[in-house]
C-alpha cells in the first residue's frame, strides 16, 4: 500500500483570487513505513504573498523569484502521486489549490491521477470529537516532537503528519483503554461488530527473504553450538504420552 503524505503553502486563502501555490512537500510511506523518498518544490508563483500568508510560511517573493514555476514540475508531481492514497490535513484546501494549478496546465483535477484523497483531519475530528486536532495539537497529543517547526513548510508539516497519521491510525496497542472522557468499564455503550478478516493485507515472504532467514539461523546455529530456539520452534510438539490404565 503506497501512500503519500502531502501539504501545500501557498500566497493566500483561495485561488479563485489567483493566490497560487509557492511549496509543495511529498513524503512518501509505503506498507506503514516512511521510505525516505521526498518530492519538495518551491515555486515562482509571479506575484506576491498576502501579508498573513507570508507570517506564516516565511517565503519571501525575493526567495521564490529564481524557482521553477508550476508548468514545469506538474509532471514531476503528477508521476510521483500517481496511484497512491493522497492524505492531508484539512485536504479540500490542497486540494482546490492543485486542481486550479493543474487545469492551468491542461491537466485534469488531483483526483484522477491517485487511488483516492484522505482528510486526516477528518479522521482526527471522529477520534476526538470536541477536542483541538491541528497538526501542533495532534503532535502533542501523541508525543511527537515539533519543537524545530517556528514557521509553516510543505516538507517539514508533512513529514510531521506522517508520524502524526501512523500513530493515528495504528489501532489499539493495549488490552486496556483509558477512555479521557470520564467513561470507564463496559458502560459505554459499544458494540463491537463482527471482525472481517478481509481487510487484512497478506504480504507474501520472497523466495530471497527466505534464503536469508536460513542463513540467519546457520549463523545461530553455529553460535550455540547446535540447535538455536527458533529451530526447536519449528520441530512439531511430541505427542503426550499414553495414559497408563
Amino acid at each position: 500500500m503506497r501512500q503519500i503524505v502531502f501539504d501545500t503553502e501557498t500566497t493566500g486563502l483561495d485561488p479563485n483570487q489567483g493566490h497560487r501555490i509557492i511549496e509543495i512537500g511529498c513524503v512518501e510511506v509505503i506498507n506503514r513505513t516512511v521510505t525516505g523518498r521526498n518530492l519538495h518544490i518551491y515555486l515562482n508563483p509571479d506575484r506576491d504573498s498576502d501579508p498573513e500568508a507570508l507570517a506564516v510560511h516565511g517565503l519571501t517573493t525575493e526567495f521564490l523569484a529564481d524557482k521553477p514555476r508550476f508548468p514545469e514540475v506538474a509532471e514531476q508531481f503528477i508521476e510521483f502521486i500517481q496511484g497512491a492514497e493522497l492524505i492531508a490535513h484539512n485536504a479540500s484546501f490542497d486540494v482546490k489549490f492543485f486542481n486550479a494549478e493543474l487545469a492551468k496546465v491542461g491537466r485534469g483535477p488531483i483526483a484522477e491521477h491517485c487511488e483516492v484523497i484522505t482528510d486526516s483531519l477528518q479522521q482526527a475530528r471522529l477520534l476526538f470529537p470536541g477536542k483541538r486536532n491541528s497538526l501542533d495539537a495532534l503532535c502533542d497529543r501523541f508525543g511527537i516532537s515539533n519543537a524545530h517547526r517556528t514557521l509553516h513548510g510543505a516538507l517539514l508539516d508533512s513529514q510531521l503528519l506522517a508520524e502524526v497519521w501512523l500513530a493515528m491510525t495504528r489501532g489499539q496497542d493495549a488490552l486496556l483503554i483509558d477512555a479521557d472522557d470520564g467513561q470507564q468499564g463496559s458502560g459505554s455503550g459499544l458494540v463491537l461488530g463482527k471482525f472481517d478478516a478481509s481487510v487484512l493485507q497478506v504480504v507474501t515472504v520472497s523466495a530471497e527473504e527466505l534464503a536469508e532467514h536460513e542463513a540467519y539461523l546457520q549463523d545461530l546455529d553455529k553460535a550455540v553450538k547446535g540447535a538455536c530456539v527458533w529451530r526447536r520452534l519449528e520441530q512439531p510438539p511430541e505427542p503426550a504420552p499414553e495414559a497408563v490404565a
